[in-house]
């Protein structure tokens, strides 16, 4: 095993105040370092009883708990309740993975199964969401991937109703893209606009290039040519700028149910706040965005994400390049705080370098 050895050999970014970590001497890192490995194993209080048991250490549970009672006190350990085990902290956890942990290869199978995704003839547009998938599976986690939207024509787009004042818009590209988007309704539209407004853009959209269909239908709806009603033309103003592509940024996630392997009623409830946080994209994709501001894998531990802080969750992310050596997205994972860091950071890099080579 190798401090940061991963398999592109691409420079992690770590936390850059390890002041604190500085000041332990070896005997004690050693007894933090298998706390946390402990705790991340089984995700239970670790007490000093168990820790002298393991061996390895050959110190006293006395000496153990003592060494405990420090780190507490130093803000890295915590005392769930009455236990008398303890649980690192947000701050143990960032400490842990920027100047303790190891990190080896991954092994052959978990490099199969990544690049069969990825294999020759591979279209990149069609690969992200797949690899997303393959990284929710392997982590037991949520894929994320930010990319580009996509540059294909529009095939079909239709209003679903989903709320008295909320419609889902889909989108259905040339080459099976499907994307999702929520809008607000106008007050008082009629139950028949929804479809009206559908039917009026899928005719427009047939043998033209998007930008001339919404040229076309804004020239129309503008010039109050398109026989549509004051509401229904502004659900298909809605409609257009849709099509148009927002801010040109497009969120992939994969794998939201692996997120509900919760134990307890609290980890239920951090769960529903994190599918909450998880349904507001556009503060998803600045989070994600972050990961565009260095180089290599960036991992946001709990409140470190302002989005995820209260659902106590981890986001681990790595950009991927095109020919030019540009960041044209990010790829990564989303899962609780308790994460095998070790396993997982390895795996982002890879995916990101396959994508990289993928595209270029």
């Amino acid at each position: 095993m190798r401090r940061y050895a991963l398999a592109s050999r691409r420079k992690v970014n770590i936390f850059k105040d390890m002041s604190v970590l500085t000041t332990l001497d070896s005997r004690t890192r050693e007894i933090f370092r298998q706390i946390v490995e402990s705790y991340l194993e089984s995700g239970e209080p670790v007490g000093s009883r168990t820790l002298s048991q393991k061996g390895g250490l050959q110190v006293s549970a006395a000496t153990i708990r003592n060494t405990m009672a420090d780190l507490t006190d130093m803000g890295l350990l915590h005392a769930p309740h009455i236990s008398a085990g303890r649980l690192p902290t947000e701050q143990g956890l960032r400490m842990f993975v920027d100047g303790l942990m190891e990190i080896g290869d991954l092994t052959a199978e978990e490099r199969s199964a990544l690049e069969q995704q990825a294999g020759p003839g591979a279209r990149a547009d069609e690969v992200l969401g797949q690899l997303a998938g393959r990284l929710s599976g392997l982590t037991r986690t949520a894929g994320l991937v930010l990319t580009g939207k996509s540059d294909s024509a529009l095939k079909h787009i239709e209003f679903v109703k989903t709320a008295p004042d909320k419609a889902l818009v889909v989108l259905v590209h040339d080459n099976g893209d499907v994307e999702n988007r929520v809008i607000n309704l106008p007050a008082g539209l009629p139950p028949s606009a929804l479809e009206q407004a559908g039917n009026y853009l899928n005719r427009r959209l047939q043998g033209r290039s998007l930008a001339e269909a919404r040229r076309m239908v804004l020239e129309e709806v503008e010039a109050k040519r398109a026989a549509l009603d004051e509401l229904t033309s502004d659900l298909v103003r809605q409609g257009v700028a849709e099509m148009g592509g927002g801010d040109g940024l497009n969120l992939i996630v994969r794998g939201q149910a692996n997120l509900l392997a919760a134990e307890t009623l609290d980890d239920i409830d951090r769960v529903r706040m994190l599918f909450e946080d998880l349904e507001r994209q556009q503060d998803v994709i600045e989070l994600v965005r972050a990961a565009q501001e260095g180089e290599g894998v960036r991992i946001f531990i709990g409140s470190e994400n302002r989005l995820f802080s209260l659902s106590g969750s981890s986001v681990i992310v790595a950009p991927y390049r095109d020919r030019d050596q540009k960041i044209v997205g990010v790829l990564g994972v989303i899962g609780p705080t308790r994460l095998n860091y070790s396993r997982i950071i390895p795996m982002v890099d890879y995916t990101a370098e396959l994508v990289t080579r993928l595209i270029r």
